[in-house]
């Protein structure tokens, strides 16, 4: 009789464990391998990073019903997590450049906003981007997105759906675990 209660005490245990392991997956965390070169120098090929489903709020989607409530918007220069426009059944992550209602236009690789006489700053790339794209004029509610290695990047500029509606985030990217511990900014 006791080794009953022995393993009914393990199996909740691992009842547990699973139920733990599967909200913090699906709901709060989002566990994701880099398959590209798109963010490089700021994320490799084959690095291991987490992102943080609540970051601009809760946009699940429960046993089929979808629950969405912004309680924040994603700023410029976020690196976030999405399903990609084109196949929403792929995840993309990339740099958040222009932010709703904004015209993004790039000029000799420079990307400017609304106009400005002054580029964006991006000194985070690992080298000038080429070419002259747009300008997009990013509707309400989406965003405009680019790698960082931006010669060698599939976004926003090359889309058939070139922006990236909120209900589409999944979550920011914070931290790259692997190979090393490394903060996403």
């Amino acid at each position: 009789m006791k080794i009953w209660h022995e393993i009914w005490d393990y199996v909740k245990m691992i009842v547990i464990v699973v139920v733990v392991v599967l909200f913090l997956n699906n709901v709060v965390l989002i566990n994701a391998r880099i398959p590209s070169a798109s963010m490089e120098k700021t994320i490799m090929t084959k690095d291991r990073i987490f992102g943080f489903r609540l970051s601009y709020g809760v946009n699940l989607n429960l046993f089929g019903n979808e629950i969405s409530k912004k309680v924040k918007d994603p700023e410029r220069f976020d690196i976030v997590i999405f399903k990609y426009p084109d196949d929403e059944s792929q995840l993309f992550i990339k740099r958040v450049i222009g932010l709703p209602g904004e015209t993004v236009e790039i000029v000799d690789g420079k990307v400017y906003i609304d106009g400005s006489e002054t580029p964006l700053d991006d000194s985070f790339i690992p080298e000038p981007m080429y070419g002259s794209f747009g300008p997009y004029e990013v509707p309400e509610d989406c965003y405009f997105m680019l790698g960082d290695n931006r010669n060698n990047s599939k976004d926003s500029r090359y889309w058939k759906n070139t922006f990236v509606r909120f209900d589409q985030i999944v979550g920011k990217a914070i931290v790259r675990y692997y190979p090393s511990i490394k903060l996403l900014k």
